[in-house]
């Protein structure tokens, strides 16, 4: 899971993306990049934050018109900064390209580049893959002027070639900008535009947010297999539905990812994630548990743990505070020192917990290790029960479609029941989610969606092209390719996922 924007303008756009990237920080934290052009492009990209990647005096070297930018999450790779985007191709005319999601058939792909199109891919980067398979069919055209025919042609055998889930945005110097979204539409993807005296500028991002705090007008989502290109010349802009197949964005958008303030595919995130609560605390008020206060696990649970008070009228509290300015925790040679990094994120209030009866409310359960040092820190505060609850269903199957959930072994509710769960984690009581009822939480903001990437919470991937060989792959490249920063902090984007 990444964030991308890119902005079409008539001056300097750096500053713009640099905002947008900071509204999507949360889908991100590994590294950052912008790509600007002025009649050619610049480049700055580093690891970390976008407030530590970027300088006053790199903003001033960030000339141009038009730009990319590009927060990392890593699901594979080595964290190097050769592996940040944006990626730059020299021909035709120049390319630059971000984009959010995993191509499972990468390694395939990188070695039919070598071999049958000749060019080398430098990086263990999903995108520089994507980048060759694009500027490979532009060139193949040889376009004297880039005209939409060609573009809906390079984007087919996108489609045709790479295997996964993808929102892509791409700049051909002096030529246009392109943006277009995978055949189901499982990665999101904003459109929008304002104007800039009479002039019109164009967005795309990851999240509506983006659009809102630069002060762009939404359009649309990009459409599931969509392309968008706007001519440098004209700026008129040109949409086709390339190669649509059955729609379905990904549902764990809706329960942890996007941002609370975003609307995806017309579906309010927060709406979702209260409606989400609602649903689940019908199911914890059958079994007649005495529970005196709910609590959430910080960030994004808060919405769903408010509903969950609202629906069975028992009071809210604030009772574990996540400091937001923790650094990077290490790989350290002991379990205990790995466990004690747990208390650096999140402190116990113990004056709201001690003596009480405390559900706890979360996203999601992956190994649960994050969950039970939670649920042991509550106690030892000072609670008389804790029961914990996740808004999402059981997490039984690797996601390959750009969330780094763990592989299938490591999945605690792959092998284990509720009751076992409840017994690994230490609770007194546990609750899921049902399927159905997060699924029917999400589409209710929006009927027109009638499907939802769920391949995580029951085994189905809608792309239909992952096998058992592929599984194997993705786990083996998943043991390989990690870096040596520990990724359990929780509150930030794929640490809350309880990947411990």
């Amino acid at each position: 899971m990444c964030g991308i924007v890119g902005i079409y303008g008539y001056d300097y756009v750096a500053q713009d993306i640099y905002d947008g990237l900071v509204t999507l920080q949360h889908r991100g934290q590994d590294a950052a990049g912008i790509a600007t052009f002025d009649g050619k492009f610049h480049v700055r990209k580093d690891i970390g934050l976008v407030r530590d990647v970027f300088h006053t005096r790199h903003m001033y070297n960030l000339t141009g018109y038009a730009g990319l930018g590009f927060n990392r999450y890593s699901t594979f790779g080595t964290g190097s900064v050769d592996e940040t985007q944006p990626f730059i191709g020299p021909a035709p005319f120049g390319v630059a390209i971000v984009f959010n999601g995993n191509i499972f058939n990468a390694y395939d792909l990188k070695k039919e580049i070598f071999e049958k199109d000749h060019r080398l891919v430098n990086s263990n980067s999903d995108g520089e893959v994507l980048l060759n398979i694009f500027t490979k069919a532009l060139t193949k055209q040889n376009p004297d002027k880039l005209k939409p025919e060609h573009v809906w042609k390079a984007v087919e055998s996108v489609y045709k070639r790479a295997q996964g889930a993808y929102s892509v945005i791409s700049y051909v110097a002096k030529q246009g900008m392109i943006a277009f979204r995978d055949p189901h539409g499982i990665r999101p993807l904003i459109f929008g535009k304002r104007l800039n005296g009479l002039n019109t500028e164009y967005i795309f991002a990851s999240e509506s947010v983006t659009l809102d705090i630069l002060g762009f007008e939404y359009i649309s989502d990009v459409g599931n297999g969509e392309a968008i290109f706007i001519d440098e010349t004209t700026r008129k802009v040109y949409r086709k539905k390339v190669l649509p197949k059955k729609f379905a964005p990904c549902l764990f958008e809706y329960v942890y990812f996007a941002r609370p303030d975003s609307i995806l595919n017309g579906i309010s995130v927060v709406k979702s994630r209260a409606r989400m609560g609602k649903k689940l605390a019908k199911k914890i008020k059958k079994s007649g548990l005495e529970i005196d206060v709910i609590m959430p696990v910080p960030d994004s649970s808060r919405t769903a743990a408010f509903a969950v008070s609202d629906e069975l009228k028992i009071p809210y509290r604030e009772g574990l505070i996540k400091n937001r300015y923790i650094g990077r925790t290490f790989i350290m040679p002991g379990q205990k020192i790995r466990k004690k990094s747990i208390k650096y994120k999140l402190n116990p209030i113990p004056l709201e917990i001690k003596g009480k009866r405390i559900l706890l409310v979360d996203d999601s359960i992956v190994r649960g290790n994050t969950s039970r040092q939670i649920i042991e820190m509550v106690r030892n505060a000072g609670a008389k029960k804790v029961y914990f609850a996740s808004y999402s269903p059981p997490i039984v199957s690797p996601n390959l479609y750009g969330i780094d959930i763990a592989t299938k072994d490591e999945l605690v509710a792959t092998s284990n029941t509720v009751d076992q769960i409840c017994k690994i984690i230490g609770a007194d009581a546990l609750f899921y989610g049902d399927l159905k009822d997060v699924f029917d939480a999400c589409i209710e903001g929006n009927p027109k969606v009638k499907d939802l990437d769920m391949s995580c919470f029951d085994g189905r991937y809608i792309t239909g092209d992952i096998t058992e060989e592929v599984l194997r792959k993705q786990a083996e490249s998943r043991g390989s390719g990690r870096s040596c920063v520990e990724r359990d902090d929780v509150g930030d984007t794929k640490r809350q996922l309880n990947l411990l």
